[in-house]
């Protein structure tokens, strides 16, 4: 049995280019467009429920997939996004003033590296483990972030640490994940 991947739809601060993290921002109207257009492409998939992140942005969007759906929506504080700590909220250009050079540190080292004040891909896999076995419905949606997606589609798909730190997950796609493949759903919109 597959299980779904969404990420919450585009937020004003996406568009402002400032980090979010566990801090949160409302869904831009893009953000509300491509939730619904998500939750349209889940209607033929059959999903026995609906699981997200406690941030609002990705309830907003699990909320709205669910109501097309008509399910519930399971809130697992453990989905929340990486803690970005002292880098919460900020752009990149503010992050190199206060860091210099730590951004590219950490693009050398994306998995182990641990935001200042914050915590790693490392760290955050600890939890997804938990909260993958966790959900009993193996036709779930999760709805989370891109950098817990990261690590969701890791899990789900057996890839290894590289493989999983260089992918993307825009939010206009829902990936449909078993054990060794992906694929995605994208609507035409």
């Amino acid at each position: 049995m597959p299980t779904y991947l969404a990420r919450h739809g585009q937020t004003e601060w996406n568009l402002a280019g400032r980090r979010q993290g566990r801090l949160d921002s409302p869904l831009s109207p893009l953000g509300v467009s491509q939730a619904q257009r998500n939750a349209e492409l889940l209607r033929a998939e059959h999903i026995d429920a609906i699981h997200s992140s406690p941030l609002g942005r990705a309830q907003r969007t699990a909320h709205i997939i669910g109501a097309t759906l008509g399910l519930a929506v399971q809130v697992l504080p453990d989905l929340a996004e990486l803690d970005h700590g002292d880098w919460s909220g900020l752009t990149s250009t503010e992050i190199d003033a206060g860091w210099p050079g730590e951004r590219e540190a950490r693009a050398l080292s994306k998995y182990t590296y641990r935001f200042p004040g914050g915590e790693s891909y490392a760290d955050a896999d600890v939890r997804i483990a938990q909260v993958l076995a966790s959900i009993e419905v193996r036709r779930a949606l999760i709805v989370s972030h891109e950098m817990v997606g990261r690590l969701l589609v890791r899990r789900l798909a057996g890839l290894d640490v590289d493989a999983a730190m260089r992918r993307d997950h825009p939010s206009d796609v829902v990936f449909r994940v078993g054990d060794g493949w992906i694929d995605c759903l994208k609507s035409a919109g």
